[in-house]
């Protein structure tokens, strides 16, 4: 089972993660981004491709599509709270888009 960050992890991802945009959710100890594309075809093809990543990882986002937007939520559940699963899921997620 993979395991939560440590605060030395923490220091070393988050600001990167912040700058890209991904906000912390510290209540639920999850990061969150809002993506948004020229149509709903360039949503759902991010989807896609971020899709094939989280079942290589398998690691699956909570996310949310309207039309051109797509807001994606990262915590892994079974740890509670974010881990490494989370930080490779983003940066993927960030070159996608």
């Amino acid at each position: 089972m993979a395991q939560k960050l440590d605060d030395t992890a923490r220091a070393e991802h988050l600001p990167a993660l912040e700058a890209a945009g991904w906000t912390l959710d510290a209540d639920r100890d999850a990061i969150t981004k809002e993506y948004q594309f020229k149509s709903f075809i360039r949503a759902f093809a991010f989807m896609s491709g971020a899709a094939l990543h989280a079942e290589k990882l398998n690691h699956h986002p909570e996310w949310s599509n309207v039309y051109n937007r797509v807001t994606v939520t990262l915590t892994t559940h079974d740890a509670g709270g974010l881990t490494e699963l989370d930080i490779t899921l983003a940066k993927r997620m960030d070159a996608l888009s």
